[in-house]
């Protein structure tokens, strides 16, 4: 196991926050001189004795020494110089000979090399694509010295920016020299042949026909030219290859490859794409809103991290589950399996130097470190089941242990559904009315749609009607015409017998001012008095509202009251501009008198 001991005393936490965590602190070492990323860690038992060992693919320091590191415990145990930067690390089964021990997969460049025992095996490498025309023309007139090299930089240029097939290595070192440097590139290099070699970005393991764990598995490349490659296991060979739209930069695979898997690729332009063992091309396509910066698959949910710092789930068919905000940009991502309780969670490393494991959208658990994290990886390292091991932006090696006695439980106050939503409807049974009524309804369904869009169409010819008629009498307290834009409001007070009726008129026009109205009050005279029933209103400026006052005396001692209609004429005029009609309320002093 790994041993438990510690190079800072400041980054030992206090007793009683040790007992409180589920994780033992089994290593820190700040100075480990490791800067890799969550793809390029692999846990694997490399000599078959039962010892597991992390394989890291480390880019150096400043990216200038990439080399591979085997650790085991926080000792490394051996270390190799690599010519390229690593892309990804993967361990595999790459034949059912006994004794069973895994094989290691580094992608490094355009190659990835195989090791067993820790003793390189075989080194594939992509094949070459071919050379664009117009390129592999230029550098043959070069050759026989037809053009001059300002001339050749100038139209490599031109290709460059219009063609479609990108330029070779050798075109794009020779655009970069001075123009002293480039008759001597040029004589150095016509002879040779024109190669196109295209990267590896990403890579993955794809079980071949046995879903077991102990069964052999595939290597699944994805390349910079937008392609997918299967590789044999045994003899290395392409088995499928399938195109992407963009370049591929997380892969997750689930299913076998003789039987059925189904594949799903986050690539640069912010989509992951979903493919099946039948589809050369892509199956479904989610859209995201921003770049991906991680990819981890859980049980049946794709859980990706974005740059707009939110993990989102979603189905393998694209419909989009949930999504949870983090308080900080997420810089790494992984899975967390501990199989002895069936527990399966994504692991997110922030900015804010904490790694936050998510089970769908409930938080489990946080862990705080020194520094921020850059990689991830979580299995049985030793001898110990469920080890984390992070490697931190400073080049620092975490080892935790999770304790045998750990219980992951959602947090209380995180965002989700309330309980009820989990909670199954007594839905009552069907009845027989329910029955009869859905075998008349399917019957006579198209007598039924008739019935209803006739009773729609007579329900909206009458509401046209009384419109119309408001219209024309004037019943509406907010005139319809043009000429004369007003707007009428009336309002009571008092309790009786003697009311105060106030008139608020409204000219609504823009600019131009209304004179020449009269005001009309019709009425019940045996319940009502009014000292003026006809008067003049005074010029009306555009925007302000007149109020304007007068008095109305109840006359009946029944306790009954009645409505008063107030008109807005014109002079010359016999039909109203507006009307109101004022209800009245009962007059309490003469009830009680």
């Amino acid at each position: 196991a790994a041993a438990a001991s510690s190079d800072s005393a400041a980054a030992r936490p206090t007793p009683s926050s040790e007992a409180s965590s589920k994780w033992l602190d089994a290593h820190y070492d700040p100075v480990a001189n490791i800067h890799t990323f969550s793809a390029c860690l692999a846990l694997a038992d490399l000599h078959g004795d039962g010892e597991y060992k992390l394989v890291v693919g480390d880019l150096g320091p400043g990216g200038g020494q990439p080399c591979l590191k085997v650790l085991k415990g926080p000792m490394v145990l051996t270390e190799s110089p690599l010519p390229a930067l690593p892309a990804a690390a993967a361990t595999f089964l790459m034949e059912q000979h006994e004794p069973r021990t895994p094989a290691l997969a580094l992608a490094s460049g355009p190659c990835v090399y195989i090791y067993k025992n820790l003793r390189p095996y075989f080194k594939f490498s992509l094949p070459q694509l071919p050379p664009n025309p117009l390129e592999q023309d230029l550098w043959n007139q070069a050759k026989e010295d037809r053009i001059d090299p300002l001339t050749l930089k100038e139209m490599l240029e031109g290709i460059r920016e219009k063609a479609e097939v990108p330029l070779s290595v050798q075109s794009l070192r020779f655009l970069q020299l001075e123009l002293s440097e480039m008759e001597a590139f040029v004589n150095q290099h016509k002879s040779k042949a024109i190669k196109r070699q295209t990267v590896i970005t990403t890579m993955t393991t794809l079980k071949k026909n046995l879903a077991d764990e102990d069964a052999m598995s595939c290597l699944v490349l994805g390349t910079e030219n937008k392609e997918l490659l299967v590789l044999d296991p045994e003899a290395f060979t392409v088995l499928t290859k399938m195109s992407l739209p963009s370049v591929p930069v997380f892969l997750e695979i689930s299913g076998q490859f003789d039987v059925e898997f189904r594949l799903a690729a986050a690539c640069r332009n912010g989509n992951i794409y979903i493919l099946r063992r039948d589809s050369k091309h892509p199956k479904y396509c989610i859209e995201l809103r921003a770049q991906p910066v991680g990819l981890v698959r859980v049980h049946k949910v794709l859980v990706v991290g974005s740059t707009q710092d939110s993990l989102h789930g979603f189905t393998h068919k694209g419909k989009k589950l949930w999504t949870v905000q983090m308080p900080a940009p997420i810089l790494t991502m992984n899975l967390l399996e501990q199989r002895s309780r069936g527990l399966q969670a994504v692991m997110a490393g922030l900015a804010n130097s904490e790694v936050r494991i998510y089970r769908d959208k409930a938080l489990l658990n946080v862990i705080r470190t020194p520094d921020g994290v850059t990689s991830l990886c979580f299995g049985r390292y030793g001898r110990e089941d469920n080890t984390l091991i992070m490697t931190t932006k400073g080049g620092g090696l975490i080892i935790k242990i999770l304790k045998r006695t750990a219980v992951f439980v959602e947090r209380g106050g995180e965002v989700g559904p309330p309980p009820a939503q989990s909670m199954k409807l007594s839905v009552p049974r069907k009845t027989r009315l329910y029955v009869d009524q859905t075998l008349r309804e399917r019957e006579a369904g198209t007598a039924m749609h008739r019935t209803f869009q006739t009773d729609l169409y007579l329900l909206r010819l009458r509401a046209a009607r009384a419109y119309v008629q408001a219209l024309e009498s004037s019943l509406s307290p907010v005139s319809a015409t043009a000429r004369e834009p007003l707007k009428l409001h009336a309002v009571v007070q008092g309790l009786g017998p003697t009311f105060k009726l106030t008139l608020h008129l409204q000219n609504t026009s823009m600019a131009r001012p209304i004179v020449g109205l009269l005001i009309c009050f019709l009425y019940n005279q045996a319940f009502y008095a009014l000292p003026r029933a006809f008067f003049k209103v005074p010029l009306l400026v555009p925007g302000l509202s007149y109020p304007l006052e007068t008095f109305v005396e109840s006359l009946s001692d029944k306790g009954i009251s009645d409505s008063i209609k107030v008109l807005v004429l014109r002079e010359g005029q016999a039909a109203p501009l507006l009307s109101a009609h004022v209800n009245m309320p009962v007059s309490e002093g003469l009830a009680a008198a």
